[in-house]
């Protein structure tokens, strides 16, 4: 049996309709709409339509997602008493993790596996992750939860249950595109995931748990967090330029750079960037910026490496006055549409996903050996 590439680099594992790369020229797309075209023009909830349904809604059809995901944004109240008494060092994913699998428990069509049902809790999952990462962080800070407004759009409706202020059209737009940026991005570790639980047939919200863990690791998810603790760590952009190049004398990799798909940049680092100066400028981070893009062209210039998604989302993440430690889940809240919109793709034409793997080891028919004689 011929062996994969490391990681199953290469390897075409389905079919989708979702969502394009071409990692050689950065083209990224869903259902063949370009990122930039998306990133320009569209909001966040067109987008995800997009991502369900396979085309852009007509006025009509954007109006009835958005009532139905403020419909369905209160959390049952077993799940708000969870995050009221978690750990108070628990992290962050780990509350997400748990409080989107505990969702399961309190929805009376859990169990029902119809496409009708499956898009209900889709819903229902677009509209509560967001609610979960808002409460989780009010509520660890001794603060109140903020019933969501129904007149905001899903982006400027986080900051304003977040941080208790509604957002100014800029900060709206620039986390709107965030979102958009993040919402899928073919078979990454997350996706593949969640596609490789729900071909069991088990159901959508264990398949969004699997890809929750998933996105956790740092070689997904979490990288994002670990760009603005370099860039926090470092006291000006020469010092970060400094640590840089210790760092890879060193051999440590640095966060925000390279991708397993894009030979060339990122397509979504370029918004991201353009994203982190203006932000940067009206929130007084310009040198957060320019330690960015200091560090960039370090790592170009020595690596011969392009910053990808986290690189840029790091700053604009922290000048939008979003806690840290909130990155990642901020990621699995615009991700959430990319998840299940693959979930309902993979319920309709269903197959196991079970691959094979290519045996290193001893050959068959080893002799047994008394346990007294074993060495």
């Amino acid at each position: 049996m011929a062996a994969a590439g490391a990681g199953l680099e290469g390897i075409v594992a389905t079919s989708s309709k979702i969502c394009f790369i071409d990692g050689n020229k950065g083209i990224l797309s869903y259902f063949g709409f370009n990122i930039h075209t998306l990133a320009e023009n569209a909001t966040f909830e067109e987008v995800i339509f997009l991502l369900w349904n396979g085309k852009l809604p007509t006025r009509a059809e954007l109006t009835e997602l958005k009532s139905s995901l403020v419909a369905e944004r209160e959390l049952p109240p077993e799940v708000t008493s969870f995050l009221k008494n978690v750990p108070e060092k628990a992290q962050a994913m780990d509350v997400l993790r748990t409080a989107v699998s505990l969702l399961s428990l309190y929805d009376p069509i859990a169990r029902d596996n119809t496409e009708t049902a499956n898009v209900k809790k889709a819903v229902k999952l677009m509209a509560r992750v967001g609610t979960i990462v808002t409460s989780f962080d009010r509520l660890r800070s001794g603060k109140e939860i903020i019933p969501g407004d129904s007149g905001l759009s899903y982006a400027a409706n986080f900051l304003f249950t977040l941080t208790g202020k509604k957002p100014d059209e800029v900060m709206e737009r620039v986390f709107d595109i965030a979102l958009i940026l993040h919402a899928d991005h073919e078979l990454n570790a997350s996706t593949f995931a969640a596609r490789v639980t729900a071909a069991t047939l088990s159901d959508i919200y264990s398949a969004v748990t699997s890809a929750i863990g998933a996105l956790k690791g740092p070689l997904h998810g979490g990288a994002n967090e670990a760009v603005i603790q370099l860039l926090l760590a470092t006291k000006s952009p020469e010092d970060a330029v400094q640590k840089v190049k210790k760092d890879l004398d060193n051999k440590v990799k640095i966060p925000g750079f390279g991708h397993r798909v894009y030979h060339v940049l990122d397509p979504r680092a370029i918004h991201l960037k353009k994203m982190s100066e203006e932000l940067g400028k009206r929130t007084n981070h310009e040198e957060l910026f320019e330690k960015s893009t200091r560090v960039e062209q370090t790592v170009c210039d020595l690596k011969k490496l392009n910053p990808n998604v986290d690189f840029y989302s790091a700053s604009t993440y922290y000048s939008l006055g979003i806690p840290v430690d909130l990155f990642t889940p901020i990621f699995a809240v615009s991700r959430m549409s990319g998840w299940t919109a693959h979930i309902l793709e993979q319920y309709r034409n269903n197959r196991l996903i079970r691959p094979r793997a290519d045996y290193t080891g001893l050959p068959d028919g080893q002799s047994w050996v008394p346990i007294e004689e074993r060495s």
